[in-house]
């Protein structure tokens, strides 16, 4: 037989933690806090690690708040910087604090994302004890006759306590000379308290008259009728942070944010002037209105009337029905598409609500190098099977391959800088002569444009469409059957996005035409594979570009003796190495790279000089691997000297009728299984795809 579930009762101790005046005494003493939602907000996010960082040529900030996690914000260093301007000014009763965060831009940019990840962070924050958010509620409510059945009534706007003990009393003099005779707040502590005093909200208030009058005014009593409890943090119930997404205009309403007259309750009470009558739990800003946030995704999609709501809620910080008033503590942040935020402007009408929006214009992430988090997000953490449940390969190339393209879609044109140039200063790498400061001029041209459209980053391929792509990639046939997702398809499953989703001829042309420059990126990467495959060496390539940096160093050094040695210390491990310095080898390198004359074999080398002792200096493993041109300069050299010519091994690779070119083959293929991360099915379709020279440039 089953025991019989033991109810626990309150302990005196409990109780004590449950009165009004152990609240205060507990904010007065630091242990429990009275803030609003943005000084929350505010100190959450200060309170992280901040640091400087240098981002498109400008010093900006980075608070390590939204880098926590396994799936966390990337990039997007102006949009945090923005937000935590704006929550910071209305912590400090800034004009901000009377207007909403708006985040405008193109699908798939991670608006919703970054919203969603802050309130994640917000509720853990609140979580944890020294940062709990309180409420109170009335009890014994049927000792006053005319509430019915009613006994207990929760703050409708889960209303802080202090908002109570600071209008125990109709005189603020009175409030303010109990709070500091009673709980021994000085002058100083109740000014800050008094900083962030809202009178409380309709139903608050006319119940604690009620109260007033049954116990005659005595205080003591009328605080054995209120209880402190805990606001509860239950994401599903919408409390603290609450999200209310944009509704068809038919069956959206003013009731779902604001709430609605109950019948039930109007059963109970006998005043039907009684503002309990009304039911603000049943919308979405009564839930989050004691510290939290409200997230309004595509605001402006609403029906006009519902977006005159906000104006209203943001104006006055009140929820407001029928002349009644619920104050409110709220940060209301939004979002909203290009194409609908647009539309809204150009209804002269509507300007009020946005002279109310602090507008935040949100682009693509622009960094190929984040990116690849981005990218390893649209794959998926968990581990992918075929449709018969057989695991399924990722190409080690597939998300360089992705992310290359996407953010290749997403770099406007400029007659200053090749998208090549662009992608390269975007992640902060060497763009041959082109320096970063280059690009933060682009940069500035662009985003004086009065088409928001027309700025960096703000248009391109977004994280859905990425998303789509390797939903295409991984339905083909010939995916599942070789249980690997090839790198190389991903450009056929974005050419069929661009097709299919691109709605403007020309945005359509220019992704096409990205795609095809990301062909040739992902054919230069397939070279320096094929030359580690060759030599059977993971990092083939990257050491012969750092024996080519290495030797043009040391060509002139004054210990060079007859036979060429160059004696140097390695700055990863800080030992004495020796390198024979080849001339040929650098003069092949250089004529690679289109280096024809001496003076313009000096000025690249000094540009590799400089290089060099800025890269190094701050991180002494840098390989030059991000100098693209380089990098293939090198491998074209290194395939031609090995080899006998490039088209020799494709031949090799390509015919393998004899039994040496099929030992070759074999041999290159158990490379890239067991040193370079392929399977059988990619390592063969690479070798496929280098033997076929298509899409080479």
């Amino acid at each position: 037989m089953a025991k019989k579930a033991t109810q626990v009762k309150p302990t005196v101790q409990n109780q004590t933690q449950l009165h009004l005046r152990y609240h205060c005494q507990a904010v007065q003493e630091g242990s429990r806090r009275y803030e609003n939602a943005f000084e929350g907000v505010a100190r959450m996010i200060l309170e992280s690690n901040i640091e400087k960082v240098v981002v498109n040529a400008r010093t900006t900030y980075d608070f390590n708040i939204f880098r926590n996690g396994k799936k966390h914000v990337i990039g997007m260093y102006d949009e945090i910087n923005s937000f935590v301007s704006y929550v910071k000014d209305a912590a400090e009763n800034g004009s901000s604090k009377e207007m909403a965060f708006v985040l405008v831009g193109e699908p798939g940019n991670g608006k919703t994302f970054f919203v969603e990840f802050m309130c994640a962070q917000y509720r853990a924050f609140l979580a944890k004890p020294q940062n709990r958010k309180y409420t109170f509620r009335f009890k014994g409510m049927d000792a006053l006759g005319h509430y019915g059945r009613i006994n207990v009534i929760e703050s409708q706007t889960y209303e802080d306590p202090m908002i109570l003990a600071m209008n125990l009393f109709d005189d603020p003099e009175e409030n303010k000379a109990f709070l500091a005779r009673e709980f021994g707040f000085d002058d100083r502590a109740i000014d800050r308290l008094y900083d962030n005093y809202r009178p409380m909200g309709a139903c608050s208030g006319y119940i604690w008259n009620d109260i007033r009058q049954y116990c005659d005014g005595d205080l003591d009593k009328m605080l054995s009728f209120v209880e402190i409890m805990p606001v509860p943090l239950t994401e599903s119930l919408g409390t603290l942070t609450g999200k209310y997404p944009a509704k068809d205009k038919i069956t959206s309403s003013a009731v779902d944010l604001l709430g609605e007259e109950s019948i039930q309750r109007l059963l109970h009470i006998t005043d039907t002037n009684n503002p309990y009558r009304f039911d603000l739990r049943r919308g979405a800003l009564a839930r989050v209105a004691g510290g939290g946030i409200h997230f309004a995704d595509e605001i402006y999609k609403n029906k006009k009337d519902l977006v005159q709501v906000y104006l209203g809620v943001i104006q006055n910080r009140n929820i407001e029905i029928d002349g009644y008033k619920w104050p409110i503590d709220t940060l209301i942040i939004a979002t909203s598409n290009n194409s609908e935020f647009n539309r809204f402007l150009a209804e002269k009408e509507e300007a009020p609500i946005v002279d109310r929006c602090r507008i935040c214009y949100v682009s693509h992430n622009t960094n190929y190098k984040m990116q690849k988090d981005l990218t390893a997000y649209a794959i998926g953490n968990e581990a992918r099977t075929t449709l018969t449940r057989e695991a399924l390969h990722q190409d080690p190339n597939l998300n360089h391959a992705a992310s290359v393209a996407v953010v290749l879609t997403r770099l406007p044109r400029s007659e200053k800088l090749t998208a090549i140039e662009t992608m390269k200063l975007a992640a902060g790498e060497v763009a041959g002569e082109k320096s970063i400061k280059a690009l933060a001029e682009v940069i500035d041209t662009l985003n004086q444009d009065p088409d928001i459209t027309k700025r960096f980053g703000q248009k391109g391929l977004g994280q859905r469409n990425l998303g789509r792509a390797i939903q295409l990639l991984t339905e083909s046939s010939e995916t599942n059957e070789g249980q690997c997702m090839f790198a190389y398809d991903v450009f056929l499953a974005l050419d069929r996005i661009i097709l299919d989703y691109v709605t403007d001829a020309n945005d359509r042309a220019k992704y096409l035409e990205d795609l095809k420059i990301a062909k040739g990126l992902y054919r230069e990467r397939i070279m320096t594979e094929m030359f580690n495959a060759y030599m059977d060496e993971p990092l083939a390539i990257r050491k012969d570009v750092m024996n080519y940096v290495n030797m043009i160093i040391g060509i002139d050094a004054e210990n060079l003796g007859p036979d060429k040695m160059w004696k140097y210390k390695d700055p990863q491990t800080g030992e004495l190495r020796a390198l024979k310095i080849d001339e040929r080898f650098i003069k092949s390198v250089e004529e690679r790279l289109g280096l024809k004359t001496e003076e313009q074999r000096d000025t690249f080398r000094t540009s590799i000089r400089k290089i060099y002792g800025q890269k190094i200096s701050v991180d002494p493993n840098y390989d030059f691997m991000d100098n693209l041109e380089l990098v293939k300069a090198v491998t074209d050299v290194r395939l031609k000297s090995d080899i006998a010519g490039a088209g020799s091994l494709i031949g090799a690779l390509a015919n393998r009728t004899n039994e040496e070119n099929q030992k070759l083959y074999d041999r290159m293929v158990s490379t890239m299984l067991n040193k370079l991360g392929y399977c059988r099915t990619c390592a063969q379709k690479t070798i496929e795809y280098f033997c076929t020279q298509e899409d080479e440039n």
